[in-house]
């Protein structure tokens, strides 16, 4: 990506700046094994939403949850790349500031699933009982 137009203190157009966002998503879904784990993940979430006909009130949870772990992911690889460009060799610091943002991400997903089982355990639990 060439970051020269953005080094020049103009301002980005507006539509630039939404494909500069939209080939990040694609660069983290094409080389992040996660990322796609998570968009799976998202997938069957949708469906089993669709499938249940979960409340609105539901959808808005799923969707930030999903929305939530896509925004954090991304930021958890932007941290491993600034932190891989800053030094290739171990350092502690570098391990410290990687290993913090996987944990943030790791958090956010056992937040999510518990959210996630309030929300279709019941439905499960109608369908089978």
């Amino acid at each position: 990506m060439n970051m020269d137009s953005r080094d020049k203190g103009k301002p980005t157009p507006l539509i630039r700046s939404f494909a500069y966002a939209i080939e990040g998503i694609r660069t983290a879904i094409k080389t992040e094994r996660n990322m796609r784990i998570h968009l799976f993940i998202s997938f069957l979430v949708i469906s089993s939403s669709f499938f249940f006909s979960i409340t609105k009130l539901e959808w808005l949870f799923v969707l930030l949850v999903i929305g939530g772990m896509f925004a954090l992911e991304l930021m958890n690889s932007a941290i491993e790349r600034v932190v891989d460009l800053v030094t290739k060799e171990f350092h502690p610091l570098a391990k410290q500031a990687k290993d913090l943002a996987a944990g943030a991400v790791f958090i956010y997903a056992i937040v999510s699933v518990i959210i996630g089982l309030f929300i279709f355990l019941p439905y499960i639990r109608e369908l089978f009982f």
